[in-house]
C-alpha cells in the first residue's frame, strides 16, 4: 500500500507538527488499540487513503492524551513515514506484536487485513484479562475483608474489654493471652508494620524489574501454584499460540515470528523458553522437537498439534486452533474459580473469626461463671 504527500505546501503546513520534545509521546491502553485498530481498517478497506483515515479518527477523538498520539502519527503519515515507523518511535503504543503486524501489512499490501487480525487478538487478550481480574477480585475482597475485620477487632474493639479482665482478676486462657499480645504490638507498632510492608513491596517490585534471577524465581513460583498456575499456564499459552500464529499468517519469519512473541509474553519463564526457541529454529530444530523438552511448560496437546501442523505446512492454522482452545480452557477455569476457592477461603475465615471469637468470649465466659448474687 503506498502513501501519497501532498505537493501543495500550504497542506503541508497545516498538518505538519510535532510535539515539543519534553511531552511524552503518550501510552493507549489494550482497549483503545484494538478500538483504533478495527476503525482505521474499516476506513482503509472501504478506500479511505491512510492520511485521511487518521484524521478523520483525530477529530473523533476527545481524550487529549490519545489527540496528542494521532496527531504525531499524522504529523509522520503526512511527511512520507510509514505507519509502522511512527508507532515504532514508542513502543508504549502498539508494542512490538503490533508494529510487526502493521509493517508486515504495509509491505504486503494488506495493511486493513492486518488491522483486523490486530484489533481481534488485542480485543481477545483485554477480554482474557478482564475475565481473570474479574475471577480473582472475589477471592481478594474476601480476604481483605477478612483481615481488615479482624485487624479492627483486635486492635480497637479487644483493648476496651481488657480492664474487665484485669479488674476480675481471671486467668486468661492460651488464646486469649495470645490475642493480647497481637493486639498489643498493632497498637504500639501497627502503623510502622504497614509502612515497612508497603516499602517492602516497592523495593521487591524493583528487585523483581531490575534482577533476572529473582524474577525468574518468582514466575517459576507463581506457575507452580495450585489452581492459579494452570490458569496462568493456560494464558500464556493462549497469549503465545495466537501472536505466534497471527504473525506467521502475516507471513512473517518464522525466527523473526518467535523473537517478537517473546516479548508478548508477560511470564519470564516462557519467554526465555520462546526465545530460546528462536535460536534453535535458526540451527534447524523444529519447533515440536524442541518444546518436547519441556513438558512442564509445553503439554502434549501442544506438542502434538503443532507437529501436524509443521508437517503438512499448516503452523498457523494448528496455533490459532490451540490459542482458541486455550482461551476456552482459560474462561472457564475463571468461571469456576469462585467455587472452587469458596471451601478453602470459608475455612480460613473460620480459623481466624474462630480464633478471635474464642479469645473473647472464652474468658467472659469464665467471669460469668464466678459472679453469684
Amino acid at each position: 500500500m503506498s502513501f501519497i504527500k501532498s505537493n501543495n505546501p500550504t497542506f503541508n503546513k497545516e498538518i505538519s507538527f510535532s510535539l515539543p520534545k519534553w511531552m511524552p509521546f503518550g501510552r493507549l491502553s489494550v482497549k483503545d488499540q484494538a478500538v483504533f485498530a478495527k476503525r482505521l481498517s474499516f476506513l482503509i478497506k472501504a478506500g479511505v487513503p491512510i492520511l485521511d483515515g487518521i484524521r478523520m479518527l483525530n477529530k473523533q477523538t476527545k481524550s487529549g492524551s490519545k489527540k496528542r498520539i494521532l496527531e504525531q502519527v499524522l504529523s509522520d503519515v503526512s511527511q512520507g513515514q510509514l505507519l509502522s515507523a511512527s508507532f515504532a518511535k514508542s513502543q508504549k503504543v502498539f508494542g512490538e506484536f503490533g508494529i510487526s503486524m502493521i509493517k508486515v501489512g504495509e509491505e504486503g499490501g494488506i495493511l486493513d487485513e492486518n488491522l483486523s487480525y490486530l484489533a481481534e487478538e488485542l480485543r481477545k487478550s483485554h477480554r482474557l484479562r478482564k475475565k481473570i481480574k474479574g475471577a480473582l477480585a472475589y477471592p481478594a475482597f474476601v480476604t481483605f475483608a477478612t483481615i481488615g475485620i479482624t485487624g479492627f477487632i483486635t486492635a480497637f474493639i479487644f483493648p476496651k474489654i481488657l480492664p474487665i479482665f484485669a479488674n476480675f482478676g481471671a486467668e486468661l486462657p492460651v488464646t486469649t493471652k495470645a490475642l493480647i499480645i497481637i493486639s498489643t504490638f498493632l497498637l504500639h507498632y501497627g502503623l510502622a508494620l504497614l509502612a515497612g510492608l508497603f516499602v517492602l513491596s516497592i523495593f521487591l517490585y524493583g528487585v523483581y524489574l531490575k534482577a533476572g534471577p529473582f524474577r525468574m524465581t518468582v514466575d517459576r513460583g507463581v506457575l507452580s501454584l495450585p489452581i492459579f498456575g494452570k490458569m496462568i499456564k493456560d494464558y500464556q499459552m493462549a497469549s503465545f499460540c495466537r501472536t505466534f500464529g497471527l504473525l506467521l499468517k502475516s507471513q512473517l519469519d518464522v525466527v523473526k515470528a518467535t523473537q517478537i512473541t517473546a516479548h508478548t509474553l508477560s511470564n519470564h519463564v516462557y519467554q526465555r523458553e520462546i526465545k530460546a526457541l528462536s535460536v534453535n529454529i535458526t540451527k534447524g530444530k523444529n519447533i515440536a522437537e524442541y518444546i518436547s523438552q519441556n513438558p512442564y511448560l509445553f503439554p502434549e496437546m501442544v506438542l502434538q498439534t503443532l507437529s501436524v501442523g509443521e508437517s503438512t505446512g499448516h503452523l498457523s492454522d494448528s496455533l490459532l486452533y490451540l490459542s482458541d482452545y486455550y482461551e476456552n480452557e482459560v474462561e472457564e477455569t475463571t468461571r469456576n474459580l469462585s467455587s472452587t476457592l469458596e471451601p478453602a477461603l470459608m475455612v480460613v475465615m473460620g480459623v481466624v473469626v474462630g480464633f478471635v471469637a474464642l479469645a473473647v468470649i472464652t474468658p467472659i465466659y469464665q467471669i460469668t461463671q464466678n459472679i453469684h448474687p
